[in-house]
């Protein structure tokens, strides 16, 4: 069992606790330099710890935080990983460890980077058109009203319930979660060009992975699924050589969500798309760790508070300290149960990619 103290209360400590479990663990550091600041003015940063011969051929990658706030899973697991995990390393595998790829997120209690975009729609070819999506036309000033409370949100909540009752489910939540390229404020907004994060991605990939021979990726997610569980999640096409390698490493309990068969459904813009697209030279296997926490009402209620607060409120008012302990602890149970259950899962994600490596 690991130490669930891996686990932090904010990014500042979740940034030093992996520092030194890098140090410990005798790995490579390397710091990318976020532009913005934390909201007590502290450094923000993407760290980079490799471990492994430097020509090593197969890498295992971790990365925490693409959506900010949910960076206290993925933090605790690769800190465990690096204190528990990382002196049983094969000797020609090499491990990558991402820790907060959007520190702005994670330190400010928001998923999205501090242009506003949600990195897991972010990765996009920005050159060319970008993805419609008239359903959200339709309802972003319902899903942002000007007050979150009151008429003027009772209003919009009527009649974001009466086009859901017209269209129905299924393409009420396409309309919702998609993805967005027109409402900077608004849910899921993919961006108007890359986003820090996403070209510190690249620069990664570029400086660790390029002319590497076969990558696993996984990529640590809270939000979505039953309290607790870590599902295995792939984007890859159904009976593709990416879809059998990842069944292959982590075996029957990946769900596929080109089958229909995930609690997350599949978009362009992806981090899976990133990395795959960026390095076609390599066999890349990756997938999405995704842990459940609370039902998917009151995440979207979190959700929207959040941008509510950036969009038409003060981030630094008394209005501020419920709509971020909301947020916080939608995408991060503070319960030492939660915290176990990420961290075997975690550790078994890894330790079932190492081997997948090993046989390849």
């Amino acid at each position: 069992m690991g130490n669930i103290g891996c686990f932090s209360a904010d990014y500042a400590e979740a940034r030093e606790k992996f520092l030194g479990a890098a140090r410990i663990a005798g790995a490579a550091v390397t710091t990318f330099a976020n532009p913005t600041r934390g909201p007590r003015g502290e450094t923000l940063a993407t760290d980079v710890a490799w471990l492994g011969p430097a020509d090593a051929r197969k890498v295992v990658v971790t990365i925490s935080a693409t959506h900010g706030v949910e960076g206290f899973c993925g933090s605790g697991a690769q800190i465990d990983w690096l204190i528990r995990g990382a002196p049983s390393l094969p000797a020609d595998v090499a491990a990558l460890t991402v820790h907060a790829i959007n520190p702005y997120g994670f330190a400010w209690l928001r998923r999205v980077t501090e242009e506003g975009n949600d990195l897991n729609r972010n990765y996009v070819d920005h050159a060319k058109p970008y993805p419609e999506n008239p359903g959200y036309d339709e309802i972003a000033e319902l899903i942002i009203p000007r007050e979150l409370g009151g008429p003027v949100a009772r209003e919009a909540a009527e009649k974001l319930a009466a086009y859901r009752h017209r269209v129905g489910t299924q393409a009420y939540n396409v309309a919702l979660s998609a993805g967005q390229f027109r409402h900077p404020h608004g849910l899921f907004f993919g961006g108007g060009g890359p986003s820090w994060a996403n070209r510190t991605t690249h620069a990664i990939i570029e400086r660790f992975l390029r002319n590497r021979g076969d990558i696993a990726v996984i990529d640590f997610h809270t939000g979505l699924g039953p309290f607790g569980y870590g599902e295995l999640i792939t984007h890859y096409e159904p009976d593709s050589d990416g879809s059998s390698r990842v069944r292959a490493f982590w075996g029957d309990s990946v769900t596929e969500s080109k089958k229909g068969q995930t609690s997350s459904a599949a978009r362009d813009g992806l981090g899976h798309y990133a990395f795959n697209r960026a390095l076609p030279d390599a066999r890349v296997t990756m997938a999405t760790l995704e842990f459940g926490t609370y039902d998917r009402d009151s995440g979207l209620r979190a959700f929207i508070g959040d941008h509510w607060l950036h969009a038409h409120g003060d981030p630094g008012g008394p209005e501020a300290k419920p709509i971020k302990a909301a947020i916080r602890r939608q995408f991060y149970p503070d319960t030492d149960d939660w915290k176990e259950a990420v961290l075997f899962r975690g550790a078994q994600a890894i330790r079932m990619a190492i081997a997948g490596l090993k046989k390849a």
